[in-house]
């Protein structure tokens, strides 16, 4: 059936045009929606409205002729579902400019991964606060963007307490290669997506360090207890950790060079000073800003994560990358929870 025939298929809005937003664009436009995608830059726009492409931040994908490309907020207005895909630190700015245009019951559908820097608020907090009236879903999983525009299988969750927008939403986007899997922990499911990043600086600075596989492995599986006990303090419940969004995520972010967050973590493993390796990146790595808020966090609410502290201590505490390794490797022994 061609693109758009599919009966019952939506209209449906991007807010964010980078890698992932783009690529999401394109499932949704490949599954039968007409899509509008809304970017900040102007090149951006034309390019894909012209040429049907985003050289920028997904080079080499063609788009389909049902993504159209904005830079207009209002264009959004209409849609049934709303996809956030800015950078975490942008939400709430981007969020506030869009409550202008916005009605009431289009479904948010929240894409973007981190906490606030500002606030230490989650993203869900950001947007419950700003639009408290809209349904809000969070969709999060081990995706490259790349490989979804592509159409090489992946699978996410899709988090909501409202069932039916759940269902809805799976069977508007859900596809043989793009496998939605629904629940209702929505915190649990964000916080997977935002730890997972600053856990996969840690593993890029031990790729950088060549400290082994053996060490990698280590550190991925600390790292989901981390995670599991940051979660449960927000009252997440654990197997969500353990599913896509969580243990899914943590070992796809930790493991591919395609990771923005693992390839910052060797840059400055191999030697890189912090600010080097954040300049000049066309994409944003999450992890940077969402390590110091939850570095604050942890120290605030006494919730036992050294691995992040660690990386807090690299990246803005200004302290010896070997130092700061080997007082993690020196920790007293403890059961393994």
């Amino acid at each position: 059936m061609p693109e758009n025939e599919q009966i019952g298929q939506p209209n449906i809005g991007v807010v964010g045009a980078g890698a992932w937003g783009t690529a999401l664009a394109q499932l949704s436009a490949k599954a039968g929606s007409k899509v509008t995608l809304w970017a900040r830059e102007r090149d951006v726009v034309t390019k894909i409205n012209d040429e049907h492409k985003n050289e920028i931040f997904l080079k080499g994908v063609e788009l389909s002729k049902n993504v159209r490309a904005t830079t207009n907020l209002a264009d959004i207005v209409g849609n049934e579902f709303i996809f956030i895909v800015v950078p975490a630190q942008f939400v709430r700015s981007v969020l506030t400019e869009l409550k202008k245009y916005i009605l009431d019951g289009a479904v948010l559908v929240l894409c973007a991964k981190g906490i606030e820097q500002s606030s230490g608020k989650l993203m869900t907090e950001v947007v419950s606060e700003i639009m408290p009236k809209s349904p809000l879903v969070v969709l999060s999983g081990p995706t490259f963007a790349r490989e979804v525009a592509q159409g090489l299988p992946s699978a996410v969750t899709i988090a909501s307490k409202y069932q039916q927008i759940t269902k809805r939403l799976s069977g508007v986007i859900g596809q043989p290669t793009f496998r939605p899997y629904a629940s209702p922990d929505i915190v649990g499911a964000e916080i997977g997506g935002a730890l997972k990043n600053v856990f996969a600086i840690a593993c890029g600075i031990t790729t950088g360090r060549k400290m082994g596989d053996n060490a990698r492995a280590a550190l991925i599986t600390r790292s989901l207890s981390e995670m599991v006990r940051y979660g449960e303090s927000y009252g997440a419940e654990r197997s969500t950790m353990m599913g896509l969004c969580g243990l899914g995520d943590l070992i796809l972010t930790c493991s591919s060079i395609q990771s923005r967050n693992l390839s910052l973590g060797i840059a400055i493993g191999e030697g890189k000073t912090v600010e080097d390796s954040m300049a000049n990146r066309v994409t944003v790595a999450e992890g940077y800003y969402t390590s110091s808020v939850l570095a604050k966090i942890c120290r605030d609410k006494n919730i036992d994560m050294p691995i992040v502290m660690a990386v807090n201590d690299i990246l803005h505490e200004g302290k010896n990358i070997d130092n700061v390794i080997g007082n993690l490797l020196n920790r007293p022994f403890v059961s393994e929870i």
